[in-house]
C-alpha cells in the first residue's frame, strides 16, 4: 500500500472522512488514467496545445496523491504550452505515464476498486 503514490495529503484534505479518501481515490481512477491516454496520443501527434491541456488538467491530482513526478509533468506541459519543438520530452512522459500506471494499479487494488 501507498508504494507508488501517497495519502498523506488526501487525507489531510478528507479531514478524517476515509469514505471522501475513497471518493477521491475513484475520482482518480477515472479521469488520471484516461488524460494521461490523451497526453500521451497528444504527444505523439506533436499535438501541443492538447499536451498542455491534458498535462494541466493532470497537475493537481498528480501533486495531491504526490506520485513523484510533478515536475516531469509540467516539463511535458510546458513543451505544449511553449510548443518547443526542438525538446526530446520522451523521458519525462515515458515517467509520468509510467507513474499513472503503477498508481492506478495500486489505488484498484488498495481500494478493492
Amino acid at each position: 500500500m501507498e508504494q507508488h503514490y501517497k495519502l498523506f495529503r488526501v487525507r489531510e484534505l478528507a479531514g478524517g472522512d476515509e469514505d471522501f479518501v475513497k471518493s477521491l481515490a475513484e475520482a482518480f481512477l477515472e479521469e488520471v488514467p484516461e488524460d494521461a491516454e490523451r497526453l500521451k496520443n497528444a504527444v505523439a501527434d506533436n499535438d501541443y496545445y492538447t499536451t498542455y491541456q491534458a498535462a494541466h488538467k493532470m497537475k493537481p491530482t498528480v501533486d495531491l496523491f504526490e506520485l513523484g513526478v510533478l515536475q516531469d509533468l509540467i516539463t511535458v506541459q510546458d513543451w505544449g504550452k511553449f510548443e518547443k519543438t526542438g525538446d526530446d520530452i520522451s523521458k519525462e512522459l515515458e515517467l509520468v505515464l509510467n507513474a499513472v500506471e503503477n498508481a492506478t494499479a495500486e489505488l484498484k487494488t488498495d481500494f478493492n476498486l
